[in-house]
């Protein structure tokens, strides 16, 4: 158990792949690089999440047996807290909110928001981050938990077992007890007891994830939004483009905090073309965040943080005349799909085809226009743009639990033998994860074979030739 855890780019011609320079981590405190190229077109490699800590699953370290009761059958399966190892540094603790979909052993997340996820428009979402914060882990007084509960008593199993119940009554609308007496107590307790919250804020973000101008000019501001203490900033990786962070006054950047304003100084003379940053910090991740992974496991939020390594990602492209674009894409589970958000800061229209729809951006305007997706289905699709410019986008859509979709029942393992609870013959899932099955990988082998191109790839048509500098 965790002790410490309480309450791409616009190129002009030859070939360039932009990819994201290492970032040493300062403790507490948030690493920025950038890279640039100019040449042929390659799509982006930039990391398509909003930022945050993302993390391999582990296992369940803090688990005991509930009953899920649907169809006219009892079905036994674990259930308690999961842990989490972050890349770079740190460790989470989580719950499942999606009690019918496996999950699976090393799967990579990523720290997102609720809209992303399962969670969205559930009015209840609220009520799972009061029990969060006010069951174990982040209460450790368990004495104190059990008699809120009127439980005899409770042990780290029969806390983890309880609060992971209620969660699921309030994410899936599941029909669900515990087996020990003392944790359905818990269960109950919360359950009553629970309150709406808002929703956390990401551990930390940049704000906008892409901006676009012309050379000589200061391209942004990216805003930094983090829970860190404080931010360090190091020079771009390719000191030869000339490129640099600066603050708003045109000072390069060595330090700022929450709220710091980073841009993008673009030398005059430089060719069309493009800079990556990314951020780094280390902080806790705010309790109740959620947290999805791109391969259909079942979707997490989080219980508790030890001091973790959180990251986020921003793009700048720049041309002398022209339409410049700038690209970012967002999950929108409200419309079953991803929104990919353009603007266009070049002195020219560009249009560009969408499903069959053509959308025009007048020179400094911005749209954003919703791909719509199949549920449970990976998306692969390049938006290609003037000057050979292209960006891609990859994911899972994962909106809905199965019981919201009319889908599945439990998936359990066969083995052990059958128990029985209060008398009526039940399955056992005795698993290292809730909900997980031998289905595993096959169900991930589908995920990731399965490929919506969208209808087709989303082209940026140039109504004109591209300009290009003398």
């Amino acid at each position: 158990m965790l002790s410490s855890f309480s309450a791409s780019s616009v190129h002009g011609r030859g070939a360039v792949t932009v990819r994201l320079a290492a970032v040493a981590l300062v403790t507490g405190l948030v690493a920025v690089s950038a890279v640039t190229g100019a040449g042929a077109a390659v799509a982006d490699e930039l990391p398509q999440s909003q930022g945050g800590a993302t993390a391999t699953i582990g296992g369940l370290k803090t688990a005991g047996t509930a009953v899920i009761h649907e169809n006219g059958e009892d079905r036994q399966l674990s259930a308690g807290l999961f842990e989490m190892s972050v890349d770079n540094g740190g460790t989470l603790q989580t719950y499942c909110v999606d009690i019918h979909s496996p999950t699976q052993k090393d799967a990579k997340y990523q720290e997102t928001s609720w809209s992303g996820t399962s969670l969205h428009g559930n009015p209840d979402a609220g009520r799972i981050r009061w029990i969060l914060q006010n069951s174990y882990p982040q209460v450790n007084d368990l004495a104190a938990l059990a008699a809120k509960a009127g439980a005899s008593g409770l042990t780290e199993q029969d806390a983890a077992v309880g609060t992971q119940v209620a969660i699921w009554r309030y994410s899936d609308g599941a029909d669900v007890d515990a087996v020990d007496p003392q944790a359905e107590k818990l269960a109950d307790y919360l359950q009553r007891s629970a309150r709406d919250l808002d929703e956390p804020k990401a551990s930390l973000s940049l704000d906008p994830p892409a901006v676009s101008g012309r050379p000589g000019e200061l391209l942004g501001p990216v805003t930094v939004r983090t829970n860190a203490n404080g931010v360090t900033v190091t020079p771009p990786a390719d000191i030869t483009s000339g490129v640099k962070i600066v603050d708003r006054a045109g000072e390069e950047i060595t330090s700022a905090a929450d709220g710091g304003e980073l841009f993008f100084d673009v030398p005059e003379d430089a060719p069309a073309g493009s800079a990556a940053l990314t951020v780094q910090a280390s902080t806790t991740v705010p309790v109740g965040r959620a947290f999805a992974s791109e391969t259909r496991s079942q979707t997490q939020i989080l219980a508790g943080s030890s001091e973790s390594t959180v990251s986020a990602a921003a793009t700048a492209n720049w041309a002398e005349t022209g339409a410049i674009p700038a690209l970012s894409a967002e999950k929108n589970c409200a419309d079953g799909g991803v929104d990919i958000s353009a603007v266009n800061e070049g002195d020219e229209a560009f249009t560009f085809e969408l499903m069959g729809t053509e959308h025009t951006i007048a020179a400094g305007a911005s749209q954003t226009v919703t791909v719509p997706l199949q549920e449970d289905r990976a998306y692969d699709f390049t938006v290609k743009g003037p000057a050979g410019y292209e960006k891609r986008f990859q994911g899972v859509l994962d909106c809905r639990t199965q019981s919201s979709a009319g889908g599945e029942t439990t998936q359990t393992l066969s083995e052990p033998s059958p128990a029985t609870a209060g008398g009526t013959s039940v399955t056992t899932a005795d698993l290292a994860e809730t909900g997980s099955s031998g289905a595993t990988p096959l169900i991930a082998g589908v995920a990731i074979g399965l490929v919506v191109i969208g209808g087709a790839a989303l082209v940026l048509v140039r109504r004109k030739n591209t300009v290009t500098r003398d």
